[in-house]
């Protein structure tokens, strides 16, 4: 399953920037991320990070992570799926990827994300950006849109964070916000970064 998306994803950053794919990975591994996720252990308020700093600001956001190290078996196995699309995108697109870290995310009834850039001005840090969701039976009132922007501030995409679906984009492209969710919801966000650290 995993071969066909290698060159989907590609494809799409050269076209568009942009890509949202459902029914991604297998439901095994779906299945046993979900399973983890919602143990919630070890789960902290996100911060902000901006100027070399981070801090809480619940005005802008209000999730709760946790970051992935791949010490569980479907840990591992998402990363050796992401460990993979990298290769991919420094052998197609030549972009020097370096890393990748992720997080489970986790938001409660009424949290949120306002927009913003996962990259920093004059920062290359992260490049590619994905979200993968995985939530259960979510409905358009459920809300919790992930909403994607272009630099103008128009809506590309209004994405709802379905079970299985995976979102991939440029990092410095797009703007992007979490509107309010109506129930608990769950994904991935991760970050192909460039540097290190």
């Amino acid at each position: 399953m995993h071969k066909k998306l290698y060159p989907q994803i590609i494809d799409a950053l050269v076209d568009k920037g942009y890509i949202v794919i459902k029914n991604a990975l297998e439901k095994e591994l779906v299945s046993g991320l979900i399973t983890e996720l919602k143990d919630e252990k070890d789960f902290t308020r996100a911060g902000i990070s901006g100027a070399g700093d981070l801090h809480l600001d619940s005005t802008k956001r209000r999730d709760k992570i946790h970051w992935l190290d791949g010490k569980t078996i479907f840990q591992d196995r998402y990363l050796n799926f992401t460990d993979t699309l990298k290769e991919h995108l420094n052998r197609e697109l030549f972009l020097g990827l370096k890393y990748y870290e992720s997080h489970f995310a986790i938001y409660d009834r009424g949290d949120f994300y306002e927009k913003h850039l996962d990259a920093f001005r004059n920062s290359k840090n992260r490049v590619v950006t994905t979200v993968f969701f995985l939530n259960e039976n979510w409905g358009k009132s459920d809300g919790g849109e992930l909403i994607v922007y272009d630099k103008n501030d128009n809506i590309l995409a209004q994405i709802t964070p379905e079970l299985n679906t995976l979102v991939v984009f440029m990092s410095e492209v797009f703007p992007h916000e979490v509107k309010p969710t109506n129930r608990k919801r769950y994904s991935i966000a991760g970050w192909f970064r460039v540097d290190r650290f």
